[in-house]
């Protein structure tokens, strides 16, 4: 069969980044990792590629606000603020695997993840706010641990031994420093509100190391760093005189060399990126046809790429952005895949991941997708080879096309890629062999057994195989629906059973009205049956 190929390279950063309408008004904060991103909806997490395409819904949830996920992708962590939990989640499979209660700890609203450790702020009214530790090496002994009191639900940031708590119910707001490399919190210090006219708490972020922690407030047009050893105030990242009335955001990247701040205004929407160090401006996107506005933990880095969720300023329907920020040098994916097949063959894919100074990437993760005729979706795993190749296998079980999109989530230090490829099928040629006795016995169980195969190779498909028994003797010829076979093995084996109550010529009839991937066929079995002899 011929080779086609799509390969998929990731444009300059541009006004045309994409936006998609998500179709939900609750949640907003949003995070990434594992080649997803996933956002809090309210009663689902919504999980989309790293290229922003939709993927896939976690459903039956309470209120999901806040969202952690694990360094390695690995684990989510979503707050159920109306269940009075906190649900982890399998980034694989997307299951919950367990739910941890905090019914002491009412309306958990903001996460933050350094280790093993899962710093909760939580508060449903006033003066009831405060912020609990979750050691999640416990594995399901859950030990919580309260950390401080506030007076609402407050905004948290952790990394390394550093937890930084900001309350967002006071003007101006004070950020308050703990050392938590023991099992109790110790108090580092306060930076002061007072001391910077800071005006009420908009987010919160901290640089990987710990050492420095920023954040936004609501009547500012800066982002302020402090150094959380010395709680001295150590650069101001803008002014950004586009920030309008709508509180802006932030975020630190991975390896915490770059700053992205966001804003929204009714006229439209903007982020920049700062050099951490410098606080110089080194790129910057706009949606200038869109207006809206940012909400808490609302931007969020993957890689070097920026995703962000924004309200609409009228419907308050929240989308999501997603910026191509082009300030790392891009990787290569390719995909190649047969042209044309049948329903029910094993497609064998091959590709390349290449980076762009040409060294071998080793071992590297990427995350397939299967679309069957734009609709029906399968996520699932593979790994490249030292050398960048990769190898994998997938049965479709349906005619139509097949569409396979391929995401490499890049690296610190390069830009992620992807590829698609599509698979024309059209349904397999079916049969059934089928086998039993030729003579029977009146009264006497007969088996059958047989084999459903497609393009040659034994399948098991959900279409149940109807059985018609049709008996001639000297009283005419009647035909019975005996029960249908449902039972279909992995390797397309199937059995049934009957027993004749009258001596004849018997027929039997096996039935198969296809399905997405196979085309119909029939089968048919004589079998004489006589009286029991005289003894």
């Amino acid at each position: 069969m011929t080779a086609g190929l799509v390969v998929v390279h990731t444009p300059a950063a541009s006004a045309a980044d994409i936006t998609t309408d998500l179709g939900i008004t609750g949640g907003g904060d949003v995070v990434a990792g594992g080649g997803k991103a996933f956002i809090a909806g309210g009663d689902r997490i919504l999980v989309v590629n790293a290229n922003g395409t939709p993927n896939a819904t976690i459903a039956g949830l309470s209120g999901a606000l806040g969202l952690a996920i694990a360094p390695n992708g690995t684990r989510l962590y979503a707050a159920l603020r109306d269940s009075n939990e906190v649900a982890v989640i399998d980034t694989a499979s997307l299951e919950i695997i367990r739910l941890i209660s905090l019914a002491e700890y009412p309306c958990p609203t903001n996460l933050a993840l350094s280790g093993t450790r899962l710093f909760v702020g939580y508060g449903c009214d006033q003066w009831d706010g405060g912020v609990v530790r979750i050691d999640t090496s416990f594995g399901h002994a859950s030990q919580l641990t309260p950390v401080a009191s506030t007076y609402a639900s407050p905004k948290v940031a952790a990394a390394g031994n550093t937890l930084v708590v900001g309350d967002s119910g006071h003007s101006p707001a004070s950020l308050t420093v703990y050392d938590v490399i023991r099992s109790q919190a110790t108090l580092r210090g306060i930076i002061d509100g007072y001391d910077y006219d800071t005006g009420f708490l908009g987010d919160l972020a901290i640089t990987p190391d710990g050492s420095t922690v920023i954040a936004t407030f609501l009547d500012s047009h800066e982002y302020f760093a402090w150094d959380t050893s010395s709680l001295q105030k150590v650069r101001a990242y803008g002014p950004d005189p586009t920030a309008g009335y709508y509180l802006p955001v932030v975020a630190v990247s991975p390896d915490g060399t770059l700053v992205a701040g966001g804003r929204g205004t009714k006229s439209g929407l903007g982020m920049t990126l700062y050099d951490s160090a410098t606080a110089a401006p080194v790129h910057t996107g706009t949606l200038t046809e869109h207006g809206g506005r940012m909400d808490l933990r609302s931007l969020t880095f993957s890689n070097n790429d920026l995703f962000a969720t924004w309200r609409d300023v009228d419907s308050e329907e929240l989308h999501l952005w997603r910026l191509e920020t082009g300030t790392l040098p891009e990787s290569t994916l390719t995909l190649t895949a047969p042209s044309t097949g049948a329903g029910a063959d094993i497609l064998t894919l091959t590709g390349r991941l290449t980076l762009p100074d040409g060294s071998a990437p080793g071992e590297q993760p990427l995350s397939v997708t299967r679309y069957v005729n734009d609709s029906a979706k399968l996520t699932f795993g593979a790994t490249t080879a030292e050398d960048g190749t990769f190898t994998f296998k997938d049965q479709p079980r349906s005619a139509g096309v097949i569409r396979y999109d391929v995401i490499w989530n890049g690296s610190p230090t390069v830009h992620w890629s992807a590829a698609s490829a599509t698979v024309t099928l059209v349904k397999a040629v079916s049969s059934i062999t089928l086998s039993g006795p030729e003579t029977g016995i009146l009264g006497t169980q007969l088996t059958f057994s047989g084999v459903l195969s497609m393009g040659g190779q034994p399948v098991r498909s959900s279409t149940p195989l109807r059985i018609l028994r049709e008996v001639t003797n000297s009283n005419g010829t009647v035909v019975t629906a005996l029960p249908p076979v449902s039972s279909i093995t992995p390797d397309g084996r199937f059995r049934f059973r009957d027993t004749p109550a009258e001596a004849g010529e018997y027929s039997y009839r096996v039935e198969f009205d296809g399905d997405r991937a196979g085309l119909p066929t029939t089968a048919t079995l004589d079998v004489t049956v006589e009286e029991a002899p005289q003894e």
